[in-house]
């Protein structure tokens, strides 16, 4: 029997279970958010590096070519000192040309830009793992609470045992983004 005012004290478990899961689920939507604007922020940082990396490639390759011509017009010039200068420039170019090459003191040499760009590609996919760690305990989490809420309504005990498991392995799901995001690979 129930009276006016009674409530089931079964569905005050099955309340606390929706509202334990809420909040993990406002946790991992949370932390899965701040995933995928890093893996966007380390991408675009990933991007930039790497046409960094292109424009001194380009300018190195425009050096050589140009130190090379220069010193077949050195090996044919009439006066020495002409060739002397024609020596100098070609010396330059060739200084310039290997500071693209490797430049540590300002980390944008070729060499440095590509060790940054892998980096950041790294932390990029790290954090894209997360995300999806994160999008897949959101989703179970999510299921779980209407699972629960079902069971609210029809008492039907599978319901609360299948909404139980899916918390947990949302949970899981959301722990593993947060520690371990490239464990598992699911997407």
């Amino acid at each position: 029997m129930s009276g006016a005012g009674h409530i089931d004290p079964s569905n005050k478990k099955v309340a606390l279970l929706i509202a334990v899961l809420a909040a993990f689920l406002a946790f991992s939507e949370t932390l899965g958010s701040s995933a995928q604007t890093e893996a966007l922020s380390r991408n675009i940082e990933a991007s930039n590096l790497w046409s960094f990396f292109q424009a001194k490639s380009i300018r190195q390759t425009t050096l050589q070519t140009a130190a090379e011509a220069l010193e077949t017009e050195a090996e044919m010039a009439t006066t020495p000192e002409a060739k002397a200068a024609l020596e100098k420039r070609v010396a330059a170019w060739r200084k310039t040309a290997a500071r693209y090459e490797s430049e540590p003191e300002k980390q944008e040499g070729r060499k440095e830009l590509a060790a940054r760009a892998k980096v950041s590609e790294q932390k990029r996919d790290r954090a894209l793992a997360a995300y999806h760690q994160y999008e897949v305990a959101s989703g179970a989490l999510q299921i779980a609470i209407v699972l629960a809420s079902a069971n609210v309504i029809t008492g039907v005990a599978f319901l609360m045992w299948a909404a139980m498991s899916l918390g947990a392995l949302g949970v899981a799901f959301a722990m593993i983004g947060f520690f371990a995001p490239t464990l598992i690979h699911l997407m």
